[in-house]
């Protein structure tokens, strides 16, 4: 099968097969929300909100497709973008950090990594954008009430740390700077094992003779 991790568009957003075209949890406050009553309503409001993110502060999202159909999707943004969070008893989140909202892989798909390309993917787009150092999520413990919320088991095996404790909904980091080392040391890793293949002595027949087959010997 096919993977790869693409930019959230509006397009991309109208396609994929997940429950949350039309939840606006995160997006809006409580008031606001009771404003928008059908499905509809609040599907083009997500939209609106998506394509609101992406022209005034930039990327917001990506896609893991497989075999070209999406299958997951993670959601972020700058907390300014999220009045909805402010009811968390762990809000408000880190001035230096982007707000994960949502990280979903359709369920025929789980279990197979997508989750955490799709965090790799989010961390890529964030690394170098002025003041954010880290992703933050408000973490699940059991079942809450509480909807849009990532099991803190989950985010604990995707790399997130507890940023602020809490019975139900703790707050969860991740920082970008030890993704970008871990990046840097399985690059250099990678490299190094390169390096040792290309070094390595070529095989010599019983004769001395270095092997026609050996690239040394080309």
């Amino acid at each position: 099968m096919a993977r790869r991790i693409v930019p959230l568009t509006p397009d991309r957003f109208a396609d994929l097969p997940w429950g949350c075209h039309d939840c606006l949890f995160w997006e809006l406050d409580p008031v606001r929300r009771a404003d928008f009553v059908s499905s509809d309503q609040r599907t083009r409001e997500k939209a609106t909100w998506i394509s609101e993110v992406l022209r005034e502060w930039g990327s917001c999202g990506r896609v893991v497709e497989v075999d070209g159909d999406p299958v997951g999707v993670v959601l972020y943004a700058p907390p300014a973008y999220l009045p909805g969070s402010a009811g968390f008893a762990t809000a408000p989140v880190s001035v230096d950090a982007v707000q994960m909202t949502v990280l979903w892989v359709h369920e025929v798909h789980r279990g197979g990594g997508l989750a955490r390309m799709l965090v790799q993917g989010m961390a890529r787009d964030l690394v170098g954008r002025p003041g954010v150092k880290a992703v933050e999520s408000f973490g699940r413990i059991g079942v809450t009430p509480t909807p849009c919320t990532t099991s803190v088991e989950v985010l604990g095996r995707l790399g997130f740390r507890t940023r602020r404790a809490h019975p139900l909904t703790p707050r969860m980091r991740m920082d970008l700077r030890a993704t970008v080392t871990w990046r840097g040391e399985v690059e250099a890793a990678i490299e190094r094992i390169a390096g040792a293949v290309r070094s390595a002595p070529a095989p010599a027949r019983r004769d001395g003779t270095i092997s026609p087959r050996s690239p040394s010997a080309r």
